[in-house]
Order: C-alpha cells, then sequence, then structure tokens
C-alpha cells in the first residue's frame, strides 16, 4: 500500500500555526484576492488548512527554498512532529495508524517528514523523524482549466486531475457550462474542489499539492492561455492531433478543456489569437475524462520521461 501521507503545516520547521498555507503566488500574480488572469485566487479551508495563498511553482516553503531544493534529497532526520487537529484525528481514529507504522507528513508544498508512529491517540499521533527532504517544484507546470461539470462528474474530474499531476485546476464558467455564478454556490463550489484535490493529493502521495483557483471566466482564460509556454484547446472537431505537439522543457502548459456541449464559437474566437485548438484522438471524451487524458499524454512527453 505504500506510506500512508497526512497534511502537516510546519514539516519544513516554519511556524505555519494552523495550516494556513499563506503569502504566495499563482501564475506571477500574488494570491489571495488576486489574479490568475485576472481572477482572484482566494482561499477555503481544506482539512481545516486554509490551503490557499500557498505559492504555486516557485516558492519558498516554510523559509528554505525549495523551488531550489534538490529532487528527492532526503536530510537527516531526528526529532519528533505532532499530527494533530482534524488530520491527526483522521490518522488515528478513521486510519487507525498505530504505533510502528511507518508515514509521511508534508506541507504540500514541497518539503516532507518521514517516520515511525510512537504515539497514537484520539487526538492524533507523534511521529519519530527519522527522513527529511524537499522536492522542487514540478516543471513544465500543467495548468488545467476545467469546464465546470454536472453533479458527480466535477468531483470525478479534480480527483483524476490530481491524481496525474495537474499543478493547478481552474474551474471554467463557460458558455454551456450551466453554472450560475451567485456568490453562495460559487463559494460551496470552490470549497468541495478543493477538499477533493487536497484529499486526492494526500491519496497519490503528492508532495505538492494542487491548487484550485477561484472559477475563470472565457477572458480570464484567454489571458492564461497568452501567458502559456504551451496553450492547449482541445476541440473535437480539430484536425491537428493533440499527439504532435511538443511539451516545453519549463513554463507552463495551458490546457483547456471545454464543457459537456462543447467549447462555443465565440469562446474558441477568443482563443484563437494564441491557441489553434487541437483533437485528443478518435473518439470523444467526456469533460470529466478528456482532461486526465490530455494532461497523461502531454506528461508522458515531459515530466514522466
Amino acid at each position: 500500500m505504500g506510506v500512508a501521507v497526512f497534511f502537516h503545516a510546519e514539516v519544513a520547521g516554519a511556524g505555519l500555526a494552523g495550516g494556513d498555507v499563506a503569502g504566495a503566488e499563482l501564475g506571477g500574480a500574488p494570491a489571495g484576492g488576486a489574479a490568475v488572469g485576472g481572477a482572484g485566487v482566494g482561499g477555503a479551508g481544506v482539512g481545516g488548512a486554509a490551503v490557499s495563498g500557498a505559492q504555486v511553482g516557485r516558492a519558498g516553503v516554510g523559509g528554505s527554498a525549495v523551488g531550489g531544493a534538490q529532487v528527492g534529497r532526503a536530510g537527516v532526520g531526528g526529532g519528533e512532529l505532532v499530527l494533530g487537529g482534524a488530520e491527526g484525528r483522521h490518522a488515528a481514529v478513521v486510519r487507525r495508524i498505530g504505533i510502528g507504522e511507518r508515514i509521511r507528513l508534508t506541507d504540500g508544498r514541497g518539503s516532507w517528514a518521514e517516520g515511525p508512529v510512537v504515539q497514537a491517540g484520539k487526538g492524533g499521533v507523534t511521529v519519530a523523524v527519522e527522513e527529511r527532504g524537499t522536492e522542487r517544484a514540478p516543471d513544465p507546470r500543467v495548468v488545467v482549466v476545467q469546464a465546470l461539470p454536472k453533479g458527480e462528474r466535477a468531483e470525478l474530474a479534480v480527483e483524476m486531475l490530481t491524481e496525474v499531476g495537474a499543478d493547478v485546476i481552474v474551474p471554467w464558467n463557460a458558455e454551456r457550462s450551466q453554472f450560475r455564478a451567485n456568490p453562495e454556490r460559487v463559494e460551496k463550489t470552490l470549497t468541495k474542489w478543493r477538499a477533493w484535490a487536497f484529499e486526492a493529493g494526500k491519496q497519490s502521495r503528492r508532495t505538492w499539492f494542487a491548487e484550485v483557483t477561484p472559477i475563470a471566466s472565457t477572458a480570464e482564460v484567454a489571458r492564461l492561455l497568452a501567458g502559456a509556454a504551451l496553450p492547449v484547446v482541445l476541440h473535437e472537431e480539430a484536425t491537428t492531433p493533440l499527439a504532435s505537439l511538443q511539451p516545453p522543457t519549463t513554463g507552463d502548459i495551458v490546457l483547456v478543456i471545454g464543457p459537456e456541449g462543447g467549447i462555443a464559437p465565440s469562446e474558441l474566437a477568443a482563443f484563437a489569437t494564441t491557441a489553434a485548438p487541437v483533437r485528443l484522438g478518435d473518439t470523444v471524451l467526456r469533460t470529466s475524462t478528456a482532461g486526465v487524458a490530455a494532461a497523461a499524454a502531454l506528461l508522458s512527453k515531459s515530466r514522466w520521461r
């Protein structure tokens, strides 16, 4: 089964009490009310920790320059870390992690610590740290613009994108998404998407968790494409195959996935100046599965080598 992963904000040794991962950037814009191609990047509390405002990409975590750290380089262990709060209760009560079992703690921003559990109770677990390390932020970075699906397909899309390795997930209120963007529904949707990504990040044993941005408009998506190292728009009527594209060695791959009804002509026109549409294959996938298939195809030619 592998080593279970749990979120712990203080793995890097910085005082991020309460699990607040704050003060960062997304796509070069300050987060927490800042812009992702013009869209605000705010944060909802996830799993008891506000995984928002955290730098996506090239930032230092807990005062250490994670962006320049050696990939997978394990440091000297020592000391103990107490995993309390919602994560600790989940480990002890739901997962029933016991003394002697080995677990990994991560801050979700590249730093990790691993070791056996030496104490366990209803309030959480204590880990004797034997190894520590940091991992470089993934590059090229995969940014998936996902048109808002209906019902359970939204959860499926977010979970699969997180598991396959998407670094940023941008919910898109496309013309055919049929999403009523009132404040209450927007907040509820973002809270769900961030919780799904958070849990999927742990399940897939990621050291860098995927970020979910605020819901973007078509104009904001167009600006993301304009700033991408590789802009990709999937469309079933395109003639250029996705397989013909060569991913960049650095920068952002921005991948746009349309809704069930397809990308509207006006939206294609808005994207046309920076991104010619491409087709995924001979069959038409649903919006909840097209993104993970496309991301996997591009990752197999870049980071997965």
